[in-house]
């Protein structure tokens, strides 16, 4: 299933970026990590198969955008990229939202964040075979 298939994952925090780099890359997939949506933005030109993107994040000098912006932006350039979204919390509204945007998935980052996107993972890439 992952076969050659480029995954994004951007989030502010370097630690877990590091650890979906290793678990996915682990299992195939090719990973490039992002600490800001900006980055993530000027690398859509590489198409990737699937973005995995922070919905809050905490800008060191407070200009960076947060995760639904970066979201829009995706969608503005790639509108059929399929986006998981992680967050710290549990916000009924923001799911709402988020749905609204057409993410693929939404997951709360807790113990089981890898093993909840690797499910995700899967079962998005069983339905588009």
């Amino acid at each position: 299933m992952a076969g050659h298939k480029l995954l994004f994952i951007v989030d502010d925090d370097p630690f877990i970026n590091l650890l979906v780099v290793k678990r996915f890359t682990a299992e195939g997939f090719r990973i490039e990590a992002f600490e800001s949506g900006e980055e993530c933005l000027k690398a859509l030109d590489r198409h990737p198969d699937l973005i995995i993107l922070d919905y809050l994040f905490m800008p060191k000098d407070g200009t960076a955008m947060n995760g639904m912006e970066i979201l829009d932006r995706i969608r503005e350039k790639k509108p059929d990229t399929p986006i998981i979204m992680l967050s710290g919390q549990e916000n009924g509204e923001v799911v709402l939202e988020l749905a609204r945007k057409g993410i693929t998935d939404y997951i709360i980052k807790d113990n089981s964040l890898l093993d909840n996107l690797h499910n995700s993972i899967r079962e998005h890439f069983e339905r588009e075979s």
